[in-house]
């Protein structure tokens, strides 16, 4: 019996084969280190025992240039539908995502003054 996602690992598998990800078990390794899920999560995504959860398939598709619609569902374009190159965005750490939650929280003069006494 066929894997129920296998179509959605076999476009996972596509899509680090073009980022140049090393195959076999190092792939897996690879791919578990990069998302921080172990070693039998990105083996089930890249046998299509089981789908990333919805934003963990968005973060793949922005990582690797990749359509959502495709990465998801297998339809339409692989690559985004701009020819611009998609931003890069890193991932903000606890204490940065801590801090910006505590300045967003933070009623407008405060924040100029907070702004004016880092600068």
């Amino acid at each position: 019996m066929a894997a129920p996602y296998e179509k959605f690992a076999d476009r996972l598998r596509q899509m680090l084969d073009r980022a140049r990800f090393e195959e076999g078990r190092g792939r897996t390794g690879a791919l578990a280190d990069r998302y921080a899920v172990s070693r039998e999560t990105a083996r089930k995504w890249l046998t299509g025992l089981t789908l990333p959860e919805l934003a963990r398939i968005i973060e793949l598709a922005k990582d690797f240039d990749a359509s959502f619609e495709w990465l998801a569902t297998g339809r339409g374009q692989v690559h985004l539908a701009v020819a611009e190159k998609s931003p890069a965005y890193r991932r903000l750490t606890d204490n940065e995502s801590r801090l910006l939650d505590a300045f967003r929280n933070l009623p407008e003069p405060k924040r100029r003054l907070l702004v004016d006494f880092l600068s």
